[in-house]
């Protein structure tokens, strides 16, 4: 884990292998902050959806027992966010590192659609 610095304080920055971690140890609540199109194409199983364009940091579940990390395509967009809630008061939060991007590359398994059905497929790395 990294610490990123930003003007409403420090942000916790994981690594794909680092949330994959955690989530099988039902350790986080894992925030996708795409667009609801993107989470319906491809997301990380059992993440939430808060887009951005809504993102309210009052939203977002108690931090008791689980830490919050948030999610975009290449961490541009949850850093933003993370920034975000840390400046409404919220003291720890985590986003990750190189986004849905470096988790795909990472060969972490994730939701995605079947191009010839459309329905949605789990893909593995």
């Amino acid at each position: 884990m990294d610490i990123q610095e930003t003007a409403a304080g420090p942000v916790e920055v994981w690594t794909p292998e680092e949330v994959a971690t955690a989530k099988a140890r039902n350790e986080i609540v894992l925030i996708d902050v795409r667009t609801p199109q993107e989470y319906m194409f491809e997301h990380i199983e059992g993440a939430l959806l808060l887009p951005m364009a809504f993102f309210d940091p009052a939203a977002l579940p108690s931090q008791e027992g689980k830490r919050i990390v948030l999610y975009c395509g290449s961490s541009m967009r949850s850093g933003k966010m993370a920034e975000k809630t840390r400046a409404a008061g919220v003291d720890k939060i985590a986003h990750l590192q190189g986004g849905f991007g470096k988790w795909k590359e990472a060969k972490q398994p994730y939701m995605g659609t079947d191009m010839s059905t459309g329905a949605p497929k789990k893909v593995t790395g």
